[in-house]
């Protein structure tokens, strides 16, 4: 008999987030210190994590304090310190593997094509010599210690430049690309390819990130961002938000592994988590002083103008796609990556308390739910809804049902509101969705 021996590859999931910030970048919560970003990545079910805001001296200084390099070529927090955390935390999420990256979101605001641009964009660096000389370039450019997230008054393209020859392993790619603010396509300050603003430079750009208020799919409308890595992240500015929106990798936890696989779109890159895109705050045009949110079409319909204040509405996400993408709102790609949608659990369970996303009651359940079944992430994403059922949470296990096969009502975001996404369509329907979710109901 002859035994033909396959090699079968090694597969582990890994959920990353490479862009979020620290609790030195603007409007960011008090924990978003290394303990509060490892701890919640456990909660959550993130393995590898952007540290976010290197460029700041203060950061960089306690992540040099905290952190160790691994022999995969990322880094851990020190094992002292992982010890206490590991002690508040459940048995159900400490065996979750957290690694870190160097990582920054900088915003570069100058005048290019007869307009001032605004545009995001992130580097990852291999490692945090690298982001020292990264630093040092920059620190000649504009004041690294105002905020987390700088704003330096150079070309995006220089940056992409002082990316590319800080390591062959550092990454760059423009943030949230559609944001009409600060992003690459934007409505207010972006261009209308990777060309306009990168130019000689735009094959380097291998990878995008979709931001909240766009999915795969609006992206893949581009023939263009057909041929580059399609990515999203949290931009989270608390650790509660981290994983928002992430990607899912099949491959070792290895730096050169993880980097190559999103910089090259190969078979590792699996595809990515999303928000309902509505649910962003610029899906939709409008006005947030005016109350007025339109689809394109309304939009179009009143030529772009409020009809409140008369003045120029703010052209969201949707529409921008719109304008010049190569392919119709119901285009796919043949072969594409995979996209999941969720709702964060804590929204889930608000809405099923009928309460206000911030309040005790919502907390104590989301904890009480993490505690019995494990990460936020698998709950969401692979727990079977029986096991959720018999772990107490009946009516949860329904609405994470539905959430899967996107049997949502949806309010999209504008102007800076975020959207609305919703199991019910009323209180009414929600108190006859079935029994209290909680433990002990």
């Amino acid at each position: 008999m002859v035994v033909i021996l396959r090699r079968i590859k090694y597969f582990m999931e890994l959920i990353v987030d490479l862009h979020i910030h620290s609790h030195h970048s603007r409007a960011t919560s008090k924990n978003s210190n290394i303990e509060g970003l490892y701890y919640w990545a456990k909660i959550k079910g993130i393995n590898v994590l952007g540290t976010g805001d290197f460029t700041h001296p203060a950061w960089f200084a306690e992540m040099k304090e905290k952190l160790v390099m691994t022999d995969e070529g990322l880094y851990k927090l020190k094992d002292e310190i992982t010890k206490e955390i590991d002690k508040t935390l459940p048995q159900s999420v400490r065996n979750n593997l957290i690694r870190f990256v160097p990582t920054v979101e900088i915003s570069n605001i100058y005048s290019k094509g007869g307009a001032v641009r605004k545009l995001h964009n992130v580097v990852v660096a291999p490692n945090l010599e690298i982001a020292a000389k990264i630093n040092s370039k920059l620190d000649r450019i504009g004041n690294l210690k105002a905020d987390g997230r700088p704003i330096l008054g150079m070309d995006s393209k220089h940056l992409l430049q002082i990316t590319l020859d800080s390591h062959p392993d550092s990454l760059f790619f423009p943030a949230h690309i559609w944001t009409p603010w600060f992003a690459m396509f934007g409505s207010k300050s972006g261009f209308n390819s990777i060309k306009q603003a990168f130019e000689d430079l735009a094959p380097e750009i291998k990878v995008i990130e979709t931001g909240l208020s766009s999915d795969p799919y609006m992206n893949w409308r581009l023939d263009e961002l057909q041929k580059v890595t399609v990515i999203s992240n949290s931009d989270a500015h608390s650790p509660q938000k981290l994983g928002r929106e992430a990607n899912i990798l099949a491959c070792k936890p290895i730096y050169k592994e993880i980097i190559k696989a999103i910089k090259t779109n190969n078979d590792d890159f699996i595809g990515t988590i999303e928000f309902f895109p509505q649910e962003g705050k610029y899906h939709f045009d409008g006005h947030r002083l005016c109350n007025i949110s339109f689809s394109p079409e309304e939009t179009k319909k009143h030529k772009g103008i409020c009809p409140v204040c008369h003045k120029p509405l703010t052209v969201g996400v949707d529409y921008r796609v719109g304008e010049i993408a190569d392919h119709p709102e119901s285009y796919k790609p043949a072969k594409h990556k995979k996209v999941e949608y969720i709702i964060p659990l804590v929204e889930i369970i608000a809405q099923m308390l009928g309460k206000n996303v911030q309040t005790k009651p919502v907390w104590a359940e989301y904890k009480k739910i993490y505690e019995t079944l494990g990460e936020e992430f698998s709950i969401l994403r692979k727990i079977s809804t029986d096991e959720i059922m018999k772990g107490g949470f009946v009516e949860l296990a329904r609405v994470i049902t539905r959430m899967r096969r996107g049997d949502v009502y949806i309010e999209p975001g504008y102007d800076g509101v975020y959207g609305v996404i919703k199991f019910f369509r009323n209180d009414i329907e929600r108190q006859q969705a079935g029994p209290q979710m909680s433990l002990g109901l």
